[in-house]
């Protein structure tokens, strides 16, 4: 991720004008752990996804990205006339079995997790497994939070948000990337754009340098990893 930094001019030139079907696979998405800030990818969300004709996604888990492989290597896609950015962490899996059977992935569709009451909590990519524990353990105390897996960040799923904001109006983003232009961004303009009013909290890596650590140690500093994602679900429904 990091080091699609320095090729961005030529994303914008030789890709997107060009309206060319270039999978680009950002490895090391969000905090890269003790490798540091130089390797810390957190910008693509939000570099990728002002460029016009370019696809943003991020799996949740192992099935979903080969799905999404699978899809873009077939004749479809390439009509799409658009690039895509997939984007994934370093680090293990979640999935022990992960050899799935490929399936064709809608572009810009969402999946529901889970529904709930109150409010909804939207993921996208691997943290998404943070908020399914979160909502465990949010659970044993009485507190039934919906969750969607969003996938991807550019198209959104419209359909699936028109359906959030018309049922919650409290809303929590998380993501492992930059909340300035980030995912959190895009659904907040998305509620300008269609006239909701929601009272809206993101989660992501806040506007500093974040320095070494264990990803789950920084996910923690930032308050993104499940226990901060269950208190930001306390926090917004007034919960102690």
């Amino acid at each position: 991720s990091t080091f699609m930094q320095r090729a961005f001019d030529k994303v914008v030139h030789d890709v997107a004008i060009q309206e060319l079907p270039v999978i680009f696979c950002l490895d090391r998405a969000g905090f890269a752990g003790a490798d540091g800030p130089t390797h810390h990818g957190a910008y693509d969300i939000a570099y990728m996804r002002c460029i016009p004709n370019m696809i943003v996604f991020s799996p949740m888990n192992e099935q979903e990205l080969r799905n999404i492989m699978y899809t873009t290597s077939l004749d479809g896609f390439k009509e799409l006339k658009q690039a895509i950015s997939i984007r994934y962490p370093r680090g293990e899996g979640v999935m022990p079995n992960w050899k799935t059977p490929f399936e064709k992935m809608e572009i810009g569709k969402g999946r529901k997790v889970k529904d709930g009451e109150k409010v909804a909590i939207l993921t996208l990519g691997h943290i998404g497994n943070y908020a399914v524990k979160a909502c465990e353990e949010l659970l044993t105390e009485g507190i039934n939070p919906a969750h969607y897996d969003m996938r991807f960040v550019k198209p959104l799923d419209e359909v699936m948000l028109h359906e959030i904001f018309q049922k919650f109006d409290k809303v929590i983003t998380v993501e492992d990337g930059c909340l300035q232009g980030g995912f959190g961004s895009a659904v907040a303009e998305f509620m300008l754009d269609h006239d909701y009013s929601a009272q809206i909290k993101r989660l992501g890596i806040p506007d500093r340098i974040i320095e070494h650590g264990e990803q789950l140690e920084l996910h923690k500093e930032c308050g993104f990893d499940p226990e901060g994602i269950a208190q930001a679900v306390r926090d917004i429904l007034g919960r102690e």
